[in-house]
């Protein structure tokens, strides 16, 4: 007899406390569960139920043993959920969560592409500024650019973005160009107002060093492209990733701020929840993004 069905009568039998029952939760006939069990006992050569005319109860042996069958058993029909599911069309409503200047930028024009590809989903992406608790929130996935800080959640890394310090070359002309770290104290410099260490730029120096840059600037926001729009006009220095200012410096209405610097760089991932196996709904996401962005990155925007 199959081993597992042998496995599985024993455990049902328990889980319903008598052969009756465990027939009608498999639909088999009682004689067969019976069978099945009596089977499992001779192979084992151990008695693995106390059988009186009233109830039916694992020995000690048995309960030690149906333990370990029922992670067994239900490991098998993980098995068996996962194929299925892996083979179905994906399918359902996809949240996701993202960061402002990421998903205007980069994830709503291409949005349309993947709907258009996989009908039977719909996305609710939803833009802010904070760290979402996927779980807790309800979230199925999020984007997010530079360290990742909740190593529970699964994570493929889409590409990466650098970040410099830019301004325009009007700016430039007007207050002179920094020429080091330092000669930024003396500067402009725009901010973001989210950032939990207020209006401080981390560094690097040309030695390695992390240094604190902070200055009062003419305006602190908390969108990229809003930065982006005021270090174009001639406002200040801003320190933003390369998905931002790619094409402003290609057209050259911004210059890189001080050059020379160590260039930071920061992964860009795609996060979800832990699991034995990922939902098809976003499994497909995740795979739109890596091959959309398989071209992009570092400074190719």
């Amino acid at each position: 007899m199959d081993r597992l069905t042998e496995m599985e009568a024993f455990a049902t039998v328990v889980d319903q406390g008598g052969f009756t029952d465990a027939a009608k939760k498999m639909g088999i006939s009682k004689s067969a569960v019976s069978k099945h069990v009596s089977a499992l006992e001779a192979r084992l050569g151990a008695r693995l139920l106390n059988r009186t005319t009233r109830r039916v109860s694992p020995t000690e042996i048995g309960l030690a043993y149906y333990d370990r069958a029922r992670r067994v058993l239900n490991d098998a029909g993980e098995a068996d959920a996962l194929v299925t599911s892996m083979q179905s069309a994906p399918s359902g409503l996809l949240r996701i969560s993202v960061a402002t200047d990421f998903g205007v930028n980069l994830l709503s024009p291409i949005l349309g592409d993947f709907l258009l590809e996989y009908p039977d989903i719909t996305v609710n992406m939803v833009l802010n500024n904070r760290y979402v608790e996927l779980i807790s929130e309800g979230f199925d996935m999020a984007i997010r650019v530079g360290d990742l800080e909740d190593s529970s959640l699964r994570a493929r890394k889409l590409t990466e973005t650098t970040k410099r310090m830019i301004g325009a070359p009007g700016y430039f002309q007007k207050f002179g160009r920094p020429m080091k770290i330092d000669d930024l104290n003396d500067h402009k410099l725009l901010h973001y107002s989210n950032q939990a260490n207020g209006n401080v730029w981390k560094v690097t120096a040309p030695s390695g060093e992390k240094r604190q840059v902070r200055s009062v600037g003419w305006l602190t926001v908390n969108d990229g492209q809003s930065l982006l729009n005021a270090a174009i006009s001639g406002l200040g220095i801003a320190y933003l990733p390369s998905f931002l200012y790619a094409d402003a410096m290609k057209q050259g209405q911004v210059e890189e701020a001080i050059s020379g610097l160590p260039v930071e760089t920061l992964g860009i991932y795609a996060v979800y929840p832990p699991g034995r196996f990922t939902q098809p709904k976003v499994r497909a996401f995740i795979d739109f993004l890596a091959r959309r962005y398989m071209d992009k990155g570092p400074d190719n925007w």
